[in-house]
């Protein structure tokens, strides 16, 4: 079997018949081609794999040194290829829905505060067209809380600016509706009529975001604009954590749990509620901040109960 060959066929599946995304499809793979190389290496056929054999390969893995969160996308990318592999009749049933994922600690999602927020897009020098069309980039990631793919790939047609709204297009092809305010409009209006047209020149573009060469912009690029706003403010930060900062702020204005759902695109409510978390959080170090004096009370009452002078 020609490696190569089968896990183009497999991305190509992943992409078409099961309507992954990219990048999806593309972990997919380099967990499918790990997973290939290990039964060559051990002179194991496809169509003889058992359960017991996916079980070795899942303690092989761990063996690595591997996170829990790589092993848990290694048995993703099994299931998945389980499913392609009954589909090519390679396997009369998906084998590696014996595997358990691993159960991983769930890390609260890095947030920041609103004034660091207007730190890092007050530093974009909008003197410039490049710095402007970060800015509109960077202020509408935040203030709609888009994913970095959603923002690369958001269209023009998709794009309302009369009504303040824009159309993306999420995980799994889902759609969803999300308003911006006026200080985004305001940015994406001198971007689209001042720096666009220059840069796209005569071609078709769809794509609301172009580089400098009149092409849609990648994740990439807009990944190394953000590290280069990092080295400026100082500010530790990922692109993703302005979709984290645009939850949790509206969960401490008082939106609800539902709304903020359907603003980010979550299948699964449980996934939102994790910020309920971070507000619970920072209520927490806030009290404690402001009330030292109760966290001492509480430390002196220990001390003396713990002293041997109580006992006299």
């Amino acid at each position: 079997m020609q490696i190569d060959a089968f896990l183009d066929q497999f991305y190509a599946d992943l992409l078409l018949a099961e309507r992954d995304r990219q990048l999806t499809a593309l972990t997919y793979r380099l967990s499918a081609e790990i997973f290939l190389l290990w039964c060559q290496d051990r002179k194991l056929k496809l169509s003889e794999l058992t359960s017991k054999d996916l079980i070795y390969f899942s303690v092989w893995r761990k063996t690595q040194g591997i996170s829990e969160i790589t092993l848990a996308k290694d048995l993703s990318a099994l299931r998945a290829l389980g499913e392609f592999l009954v589909r090519e009749q390679y396997w009369s049933e998906n084998y590696a829905l014996v595997l358990d994922r691993p159960k991983t600690a769930k890390t609260l999602p890095a947030v920041l505060t609103q004034t660091e927020i207007e730190t890092l897009l007050s530093s974009i020098d909008t003197s410039t067209p490049l710095g402007l069309r970060d800015k509109a980039i960077f202020e509408l990631i935040y203030s709609c809380g888009l994913r970095i793919s959603e923002c690369c790939d958001l269209k023009i047609i998709n794009l309302h600016m009369h009504e303040k709204f824009i159309l993306v297009s999420g995980k799994g092809g889902k759609e969803r509706v999300i308003p911006f305010g006026k200080e985004a409009h305001d940015l994406l209006e001198e971007y689209l009529t001042k720096v666009r047209p220059s840069l796209v020149g005569t071609k078709n573009v769809p794509e609301v975001f172009v580089n400098y060469r009149g092409e849609a912009i990648s994740r990439k690029g807009i990944w190394k604009k953000f590290k280069q706003i990092q080295a400026v403010t100082g500010i530790d930060a990922k692109v993703h954590t302005l979709r984290h900062s645009f939850a949790t702020h509206l969960l401490e204005g008082g939106a609800d749990l539902i709304s903020v759902q359907e603003l980010l695109g979550h299948a699964d409510l449980a996934t939102t509620q994790i910020y309920t978390h971070v507000t619970d959080r920072q209520l927490e170090e806030a009290h404690h901040k402001f009330f030292p004096g109760h966290e001492n009370a509480d430390k002196t009452r220990e001390e003396l109960k713990n002293s041997p002078e109580k006992d006299k």
